[in-house]
């Protein structure tokens, strides 16, 4: 039974933990982290680490995305971001960095990327980008929103997109809207013939929600970093922990529910660290998807400075722009090493081989089964 906390007369609030909250235990067995597999697949797709980047202008463009999935992972271009409205991106990207350097407004540099963003979607630049992805040989991703999910996807597919992130900071199987016909996402996904990831969830109900629409992979969280400030603005947040091992749960209960279909669970949000990935993963994750964390690398369209796709809003906007102190690591470095940082910032996959191997597993799916402590 879920721990109910009375806040008030007649008011109880659901308690939740965050992946600082929780400890990994060691069990009686270790091995070499040699012997470490982190390999993941969903559909017909596998990678050999599982890390996804945080689809945003910051973190992602054509080239690291294509990087990205050189060395293993996914990288997951936002189809409604800056290479989709603009030619000369990287000089826009600088304009924006070169406000938040500079102005002590510091809602200057949020004002200059809503009017990016306020410039017209072009189909060229997006198919553009895209093909340099596709010409590279890794797998290709892309994000829309619930609102222009059925708009854009037909171009995303002719363009050659293999996996579709419909991504938004609370989604549910159904986005209602009153000027227009709602996004039903099991009838959109269904008439896709390429595998859709949804999110993001933040608890068990809308995680089984989402299951049930055929989605191959649910997002747990919405992107939760020193940049994001969802929180402050909607009052909306999810303990990264427990919301990760709810939808964890609901996968299992899924999977019984059908005889045998496997959804896939994507941790985002408070990944800061090595450690924090291994948490995510023992909480039950199958991969997770990495903003801040990679924001420092010398690939970074942003030159070491983060926000989320929500920064752009027109009337909302739900992210600051953070800068991090460089560190000249290229994203090799940031996720294999070596590194000489004793934190857990650099070697980020190193780092969760290593918690499996101290621990004795041997894969993903079987560190997902390691014991777990609460902190105090």
């Amino acid at each position: 039974m879920r721990d109910q906390v009375e806040i008030g007369m007649g008011r109880t609030a659901m308690r939740g933990y965050d992946l600082d909250d929780v400890e990994i235990v060691p069990s009686r067995r270790t091995r070499s982290s040699k012997d470490v597999s982190l390999a993941w697949q969903i559909d017909a797709y596998r990678f050999d680490i599982p890390a996804i980047t945080h689809p945003t202008d910051a973190v992602v463009s054509p080239a690291s995305a294509v990087r990205m999935g050189e060395l293993g992972g996914l990288g997951v271009l936002n189809a409604e971001g800056l290479w989709a409205r603009h030619t000369d991106v990287e000089d826009k990207l600088a304009d924006v960095v070169r406000l938040a350097e500079e102005s002590s407004d510091l809602e200057a540099p949020i004002a200059r990327l809503q009017e990016l963003h306020s410039a017209p979607i072009r189909l060229d630049l997006l198919s553009e980008a895209l093909r340099q992805v596709k010409d590279s040989g890794v797998t290709v991703a892309a994000r829309v929103s619930p609102q222009h999910a059925e708009e854009l996807t037909p171009d995303l597919l002719a363009a050659g997109v293999e996996l579709l992130f419909v991504q938004g900071t609370i989604i549910s199987a159904e986005h209602v809207a009153r000027d227009g016909e709602p996004l039903n996402l099991k009838r959109f996904i269904n008439e896709l013939d390429v595998p859709v990831v949804a999110g993001g969830v933040g608890d068990y109900r809308t995680a089984m929600h989402l299951m049930r629409t055929g989605a191959a992979g649910v997002i747990v969280g919405f992107g939760q970093s020193r940049a994001a400030t969802t929180t402050q603005v909607l009052g909306i947040g999810v303990p990264m922990a427990t919301a990760v091992a709810d939808a964890a749960a609901a996968r299992r209960d899924y999977l019984d529910e059908t005889g045998g279909r496997y959804v896939h669970v994507i941790a985002d949000g408070g990944l800061s660290y090595s450690g924090d990935i291994a948490k995510a993963i023992a909480c039950g994750a199958d991969a997770v998807m990495l903003g801040e964390a990679l924001s420092e690398s010398t690939e970074s369209p942003a030159q070491g400075y983060y926000w989320t796709s929500a920064a752009a809003h027109p009337n909302l906007p739900r992210s600051e722009i953070v800068g991090f102190a460089g560190t000249d690591a290229d994203l090799e470095k940031m996720l294999f090493g070596p590194s000489s940082d004793p934190y857990g910032t650099l070697n980020l996959m190193g780092g969760l081989r290593r918690a499996m191997a101290k621990t004795g597993y041997r894969d993903l799916k079987e560190f997902q089964k390691v014991g777990l402590m609460l902190r105090g």
